[in-house]
């Protein structure tokens, strides 16, 4: 139960701290629509996803106006196309990708995603069509959203397909250059993908989940870092009390997010799913991970402490999660994703925050190499090197990584580039030997799993 200190801090969050719901997602099952029938297959999901998918929106705003809280985003996930679409050519797939953004246009949500494989130990015909679609589907779409997972923990790590994957998103990029590559934005590379989050461009059904399902997204930075500084100010706290007040709010902020999914769900008369309290920034001053960053102490994420910081931020977030709800899912942790939080850009262009050091914080956010953009003549080798080591810190730790990475056609590091939205603006980062093309990624074949995958 909440009591009435709870309640009124709870909507203090709302009214000037910016709390928000980030995503409502409506995960829908495409295996029954299955067919051979390029045709027939569309149609089955046109109306699948149409008759499920039709009032999301205007539930949500309903939902949101009732409580006082905006759901940024109202976005769909669906079965991995590479699946259901098994039996279609690359070609046809890119048709798939532009009835998916109809689609998506019709009922009026920001995003689908699901244009997705999950080739961690090998590929079959419809993952080799759906990769090689990917550049032209990405492209040529608005609203259609990629992930690909490429190794897990009790699998290793696919470099083939990590290599395909770097050749995709350079192509990703070269074709949308007017636009800064924006088409790679809307792609992820990912190790030990969940099957239940709620976050673009990584979200998809999993297969073992309900054939219809709500998840929420619930993001709550300004609100962290306002509640650091005001428990700060008038007085000395250890880092382990700062971590209790962390733990607090954000259970509070999980509490909001279960309750507006709940309702949403309930309205559509479908499942609700989980609640993913992800600290995902805006562009909006004080919505920022950087800044929680600089109440912490830090002068710039990235200094010396950044990941010991982020280690204690992201296990406090995820203990409140954990301690407010018994269905959360998804990633609930930080994400820093350079482009989409202000902060975190100007870090990594005044030198903070170099790709390295980033690369390091992997190890223990929510996350990866989260919308990076770095230098458009990156060569594919050095490219798939970078996607590797990510899969590998998150195979070897067992935890979920990703790679964002927008290699921007004609510029090079410190240049600005502008994706609008949430995806934010930032410079290109600098990439240390981006030229090397050293033949490590071309031998192919699995980085096997570590051994301690096999102690079940």
């Amino acid at each position: 139960m909440f009591d009435d200190y709870e309640i009124m801090s709870t909507i203090e969050m709302v009214k000037n701290e910016n709390l928000d719901v980030r995503a409502v997602t409506m995960g829908i099952n495409l295996f029954d629509c299955v067919s051979h029938d390029l045709s027939v297959f569309k149609e089955k999901i046109r109306n699948k996803i149409i008759s499920h998918a039709a009032d999301l929106v205007q539930v949500c705003d309903t939902v949101g106006e009732k409580y006082g809280i905006t759901v940024v985003n109202k976005r769909i996930s669906i079965s991995p196309i590479a699946l259901v679409g098994a039996p279609f050519s690359s070609d046809q797939m890119v048709e798939i990708a532009h009835e998916l953004n109809d689609i998506a246009k019709q009922v009026n949500i920001d995003f689908i995603g699901g244009f997705s494989a999950l080739v961690e130990k090998g590929m079959a015909n419809g993952d080799k069509s759906l990769i090689a679609a990917l550049p032209r589907a990405l492209a040529e779409t608005q609203r259609v959203c990629a992930s690909v997972n490429v190794a897990t923990t009790k699998a290793g790590i696919n470099m083939d397909a990590v290599l395909l994957m770097a050749r995709a998103i350079k192509e990703a990029a070269a074709l949308t250059a007017e636009d800064d590559g924006i088409a790679s934005a809307k792609l992820c590379v990912f190790a030990n993908i969940p099957e239940d989050m709620p976050f673009m461009a990584g979200a998809y059904l999993g297969v073992g989940v309900a054939d219809a399902v709500i998840n929420v997204g619930v993001s709550g930075p300004g609100v962290i870092k306002q509640a650091i500084q005001r428990n700060l100010k008038d007085k000395h706290l250890s880092l382990g009390q700062i971590a209790e007040i962390i733990k607090r709010t954000a259970c509070k902020v999980t509490r909001v997010g279960e309750l507006i999914g709940r309702e949403v769900a309930q309205n559509l008369g479908i499942k609700f799913g989980v609640v993913d309290l992800s600290l995902a920034p805006t562009s909006t001053v004080g919505d920022s991970i950087g800044e929680i960053f600089q109440a912490l102490g830090l002068t710039h994420i990235g200094v010396p402490g950044s990941t010991a910081a982020l280690a204690m931020l992201n296990d406090a977030v995820k203990k409140g999660g954990a301690f407010a709800s018994s269905h959360v899912g998804g990633l609930s942790g930080a994400f820093i994703p350079v482009s989409e939080d202000l902060n975190i850009a100007e870090a990594a262009h005044k030198g903070y925050l170099t790709i390295e050091k980033l690369e390091a914080m992997t190890c223990v956010c929510s996350v990866g190499l989260d919308m990076v953009p770095i230098p458009g003549d990156i060569t594919e080798e050095c490219l798939a090197g970078i996607i590797a080591d990510e899969m590998a810190i998150g195979m070897i730790n067992a935890k979920t990584t990703a790679t964002r990475l927008i290699p921007v056609p004609g510029k090079k590091a410190g240049d600005k580039v502008y994706f609008g939205g949430l995806l934010g603006e930032a410079r290109v980062m600098a990439v240390p030997h981006s030229d090397l093309k050293d033949p490590f990624v071309t031998f192919g074949g699995r980085i096997p799993a570590p051994i301690h995958s096999l102690k079940n």
